[in-house]
């Protein structure tokens, strides 16, 4: 993975004088450039400062969720992801869309270069906010920081509407009936769906520290039990097992035909296969030293995750006639088991094994997004942000843990469940697309914009090709979706029309931009007032923006009792410390919590 990193080499009292400022501008500074102001911030995880925009979330100068994530914690965190229920359940869609083995093989590694080109992105914002959790959001928000507001509201509401993870519970059931063969109908497969997510839920909502442990005892079975697979799939090759006809599917394996429909489907049902590759970049300030630890041991688990994906494909294709590979729908791993070993207690077992993959999955998808959604809360966009950002009463999430999971219940009930796994498969990728490309064009206003600064150089800085190739990738999955199956308008991988999961994502990413218009420039002229950022204490060294309305007639005196963060200018340390109360103004509203100056 040479190929897609460099490392900066730093030298401490470097000054640069391209800038308006230089490299030693001090944690709680200000600095300014153009019409933008920024902060310098220093976290509690032992990383460089960084330079934030001052519309961007606080800083948390300790971490509230504490310092628990580890080497091993960050491997797991990201192997876990990636490993869950696509390895098992999308290579039947991957085979149908490229329409032969050859070329469903290169797709899986194609899809791993996708997954490195990001993983590089991801590592140079990285190392520009060391201190932020919640990946995507931290960097559009600080890419973008104009208009005001506009990319926060925009992600955070597309990561809330779409914060559901009703397929990865409907494959969790799926393979639980597996296991006694039972044919389960629609609602048995939604009730057992709706027990498994809720049991993930309540196993992480009591203690950080045990939430990641939880996570890493399931990854290591996880990935023990991919091991096995390709392992097995090694032994029907070399003739060990009943199976016959070993290589017939890989005779004439580029024999086929596909569509520019099905190569786009069989990308996306491979990119949403390798996500994760960047899960630890939502928990970055609860990692010590973090653009060097998540590097190393991201690029790892991304290479191990490859290679086992390889051979598992591999194993499916020695021992599954290709027939009937395409159509197993998302049960691709127990049609393997059943060929090799039968329908006796074994496959039972090995089935379990791939159930436990898909709840462990849930685990990790849980502790990524909660923090990226509490990120998204702590912007001030979303309403309540006291809501979001407090870790009140077991130091973890509990507000982002209790929307996944209303929101998940609410899908798995909903669509049918035939059509819910690929329509919310092809429903992310979408906007999430977007987003990718916007991130990877905004690593280049990052890098201006902290050049005219004099900022110190990174950690890490990504080769400009492989930001190029990411831009690329991403631009052909916002276009080719477009493109219809030869089979007509209701041909796509679910029973209604074939792009529908295209016009809902656009749909979301509008409605959000009418809605910020609406919020920042209609409602605020009709109502004569403004909307200003204010710094939010709470317990546990928590700290959030909170967005309220000035009234035109108080801008002057607000501004002046505020700096550009949002903080207040007028209160000493001893009086925040003392007072850890919420009071409301008549003209505007006022929150001082009890923690000190030092901890924004």
């Amino acid at each position: 993975m040479l190929f897609f990193r460099r490392f900066s080499k730093i030298e401490e009292g470097t000054v640069q004088d391209q800038g308006t400022t230089t490299a030693h501008d001090a944690p709680g500074d200000f600095v300014s450039e153009g019409g933008l102001k920024f902060t310098v911030e220093q976290g509690g995880n032992e990383s460089q400062p960084s330079y934030q925009e001052v519309s961007g979330a606080p800083v948390e100068t300790h971490s509230p969720l504490g310092y628990s994530v580890g080497p091993l914690t960050i491997m797991f965190l990201n192997i876990s992801k990636m490993v869950g229920t696509g390895v098992y359940s999308t290579p039947s869609s991957v085979l149908t869309g490229t329409g032969s083995v050859g070329l469903s093989l290169i797709f899986w590694f194609i899809g791993s270069l996708i997954a490195a080109r990001s993983l590089s992105v991801y590592l140079e914002y990285a190392s520009y906010f060391p201190n932020r959790s919640g990946s995507e959001v931290v960097y559009l928000e600080q890419a973008y920081p104009r208009p005001k507001y506009l990319l926060p509201l925009a992600f955070a509401a597309q990561s809330v509407i779409l914060s559901f993870s009703s397929s990865n519970a409907i494959v969790l059931a799926r393979y639980l009936f597996r296991i006694n063969g039972h044919a389960p109908s629609d609602w048995e497969l939604k009730g057992v769906a709706i027990a498994g997510y809720s049991i993930a839920v309540l196993l992480l909502l009591f203690h950080t520290r045990f939430s990641y442990w939880i996570s890493n005892s399931i990854g290591v079975v996880k990935l023990i039990t991919l091991v096995f697979v390709a392992i097995t799939g090694l032994v029907v090759l070399g003739g060990n097992t009943n199976v016959t006809n070993l290589t017939a599917n890989f005779q004439n394996s580029f024999e086929g035909a596909s569509t520019a429909y099905g190569v786009t489907n069989a990308l996306v049902k491979v990119i949403f296969s390798y996500a994760g590759y960047d899960n630890a970049f939502n928990v970055v300030n609860e990692v010590k030293n973090p653009v060097k630890t998540i590097h190393n041991n991201a690029f790892i688990s991304l290479f191990i995750v490859t290679t086992l994906y390889e051979f598992a494909n591999i194993a499916y294709l020695a021992a599954v006639p290709k027939a009937e590979l395409k159509k197993s729908s998302q049960i691709a791993a127990s049609l393997f088991f059943e060929k090799v070993f039968g329908k006796g207690g074994a496959v039972r077992g090995l089935n379990f094994l791939i159930a436990l993959s898909a709840f462990g999955n849930i685990i990790t998808v849980l502790l990524g997004q909660s923090r990226l959604i509490r990120e998204c809360g702590r912007q001030g966009v979303l309403p309540w942000p006291r809501f979001w950002a407090s870790t009140e009463p077991f130091g973890t999430p509990t507000g982002p843990y209790f929307l996944k999971w209303a929101l998940t219940i609410l899908m798995i009930l909903a669509p049918p469940a035939g059509d819910a796994f690929n329509f919310v498969v092809d429903l992310r990728t979408y906007p999430q697309a977007f987003f990718d490309t916007a991130m990877a064009v905004g690593l280049f206003f990052v890098r201006y914009r902290r050049k005219k600064l004099g900022a110190p150089p990174s950690e890490f800085r990504a080769y400009d090709i492989v930001i190029a190739f990411s831009i690329f990738s991403n631009v052909y999955l916002l276009i080719m979706p477009w493109y219809p199956p030869v089979t007509g308008r209701n041909g796509g991988d679910v029973s209604f029309w074939y792009a529908t999961y295209v016009v809902v994502g656009i749909a979301i990413l509008v409605l959000c931009g009418l809605y910020y218009c609406v919020w920042v420039y209609c409602l605020p002229r009709l109502g004569n007032y403004v909307i200003r950022q204010e710094v939010l204490i709470l317990d546990n060294g928590v700290t959030s923006h909170s967005l309220i309305k000035v009234p035109n007639s108080e801008l002057e005196a607000w501004d002046a009792k505020h700096d550009a963060l949002g903080r207040s200018v007028n209160s000493s340390s001893a009086d925040l410390a003392s007072e850890g109360t919420e009071s409301h103004g008549s003209g505007f509203q006022k929150e001082q919590g009890k923690a000190t100056e030092e901890m924004v």
